[in-house]
């Protein structure tokens, strides 16, 4: 069991102005601009924006059959230089941050061995796949480093322990899709994450490929991150236990969240990007542990419209839609059409953080280098996705995420129990799920996409469409999604993906029948 957890008033901060937010009262729609968090402040001077290029993570090349991809991937302690002329301790897929980029077919087998050079017991988990239970990376399936001699805390006996290296099998029967991988060991994903472990896994289908949408280096991952520096340009994070090894959790300050306050993209503190002035495709993932964004261009062009979303976490939407904004709750993905030839040459435009102050308020900036022809479009059309119809369902289900004082962050009052089924729907079955809440909690279900049918009895909110796998949640709020549980029978978990509130208890087990 989880010790005790120190309590306190809860506050919402914004950019480090703090606000207090009353739990279980209606809060009006105004608070989705909040953060339910605390800020952690870097410790050494902070480098000026917009002076490194932005980097694109690596694509590891597979081995193949017929069949099949195999990748090795080795999780281990490196260095890098995040913030420039200081270099930082990093966990790393291959020993970078990111981790490289996976790149799949739909329907065609991925098979990846992870290999554990940590000092620390480590777990992974495809965000977004569809996977059989053995590979889904179960919060206590670890892998244990060879030679490990420390404690294993929290594992159960229908754990599967692997030592050095675990075999993951990701079948990949669902959608073109930006999905990522990271850390997802009981407890301590927070740090783990906070550390570096995190890297994308893009999925590709006839169907996306048969568009003419902005592809090769028109297509860019960015994976927005927060963090704060040490003095020695370590990264800082209130562990309880630094060694992440015996106490999970943060100091009592940091409970309901981590926020830093310098924002890094794909590694690089508020880079830059010289762009053609052409359409770009952006998949944007928001990887931090705590913090929302909500990114607008600057300047808009004429006529806004500036972020035409043609995808969500589950792939492509039905038809693209317009923005001037978007708002991302940690672990959602957006994939956007920029078009920068509505920009002059020469001209910069900054991604802003409109949730954001000081230095949380821009993320990076584009600078238009060059006319350069395009013959990209974003089709009126881009996918027929089925809708679920509610009356179908079979089943409706009831979760409140709540602070439960000494027990944790809890859903429905109780805190994780991994060997404990909070719901057991029947595979194939069509379920709707009811989620309510008291501070800002971006639940995440493992296995399934889902659909959003309403928010506080109303429709689903403008970032709702599409399939979705994480759904963002302010304070006081009700929401309904339906999902149908196909794929796989087996154990899984969902989630506040805030990863303070994972830690501290704030998931829950589902076992498909």
């Amino acid at each position: 069991m989880r010790p005790a957890i120190p309590r306190r008033h809860f506050l919402g901060a914004l950019g480090g102005t703090a606000a207090l937010v009353a739990v279980g009262t209606q809060i009006p729609r105004l608070a989705a601009r909040a953060q339910t968090g605390e800020l952690l402040r870097s410790r050494l001077p902070l480098p000026a924006p917009y002076h490194v290029p932005l980097p694109i993570p690596a694509v590891l090349t597979p081995r193949q059959d017929a069949t099949t991809d195999y990748y090795e991937v080795t999780q281990k302690a490196a260095t890098q230089e995040i913030l420039p002329g200081h270099t930082t301790a990093i966990w790393g897929y291959e020993g970078t941050f990111p981790g490289p980029t996976l790149v799949s077919r739909s329907g065609r087998r991925t098979v990846v061995r992870h290999h554990n050079a940590l000092p620390v017991p480590a777990v992974v988990h495809l965000h977004g796949g569809r996977t059989p239970s053995a590979s889904d990376g179960y919060p206590t399936d670890l892998i244990v480093p060879d030679g490990f001699t420390g404690p294993l805390p929290h594992h159960d006996h229908r754990a599967n322990l692997a030592h050095g290296s675990r075999l993951y099998e990701y079948p990949l029967q669902q959608r073109a899709a930006t999905l990522w991988y990271h850390d997802h060991r009981m407890d301590f994903t927070g740090a783990s994450v906070w550390r570096g472990l995190a890297g994308f896994h893009l999925v590709h289908d006839d169907e996306e490929e048969a568009l003419p949408l902005p592809r090769g280096h028109r297509d860019i991952p960015l994976m927005i991150t927060d963090r704060a520096f040490d003095a020695d340009g370590s990264f800082r994070y209130p562990a309880t236990d630094p060694t992440l090894l015996h106490t999970p959790g943060v100091r009592p300050d940091y409970v309901e969240g981590v926020l830093g306050d310098v924002i890094l993209v794909n590694g690089a503190p508020w880079p830059v990007l010289e762009v053609d002035a052409a359409r770009y495709r952006l998949r944007i993932l928001n990887a931090s542990n705590a913090r929302r964004y909500q990114l607008e261009l600057d300047p808009h062009p004429a006529g806004g419209g500036a972020l035409v979303q043609i995808g969500s976490d589950g792939g492509l939407l039905a038809a693209p839609r317009a923005h001037d904004a978007i708002v991302l709750a940690p672990a959602e993905r957006f994939d956007v059409v920029v078009d920068f030839s509505r920009y002059r040459v020469g001209e910069e435009v900054t991604l802003t953080n409109r949730l954001g102050s000081g230095t949380t308020a821009a993320v990076m900036r584009f600078r238009i280098a060059r006319r350069a022809t395009d013959d990209s479009t974003v089709p009126a059309r881009l996918s027929d996705i089925e809708r679920l119809d509610p009356a179908r369902a079979t089943a409706t289900r009831t979760f409140a995420f709540r602070d439960q004082g000494d027990e944790g962050w809890t859903i429905n009052g109780r805190p994780f129990d991994p060997m404990r089924a909070d719901a057991a729907p029947r595979l194939d079955a069509l379920e709707v799920w009811r989620f309510t809440s008291d501070f800002h909690h971006p639940v995440h279900l493992h296995l399934v996409h889902f659909q959003v049918l309403s928010r506080n009895g109303e429709a689903p909110g403008p970032y709702d469409a599409g399939w979705k796998d994480t759904i963002d949640l302010s304070p006081g709020e009700e929401a309904a999604i339906i999902t149908r549980f196909t794929g796989y029978r087996g154990r899984f978990v969902f989630h506040c993906h805030n990863l303070e509130h994972e830690d501290m208890a704030m998931m829950a087990n589902f076992e498909v029948v």
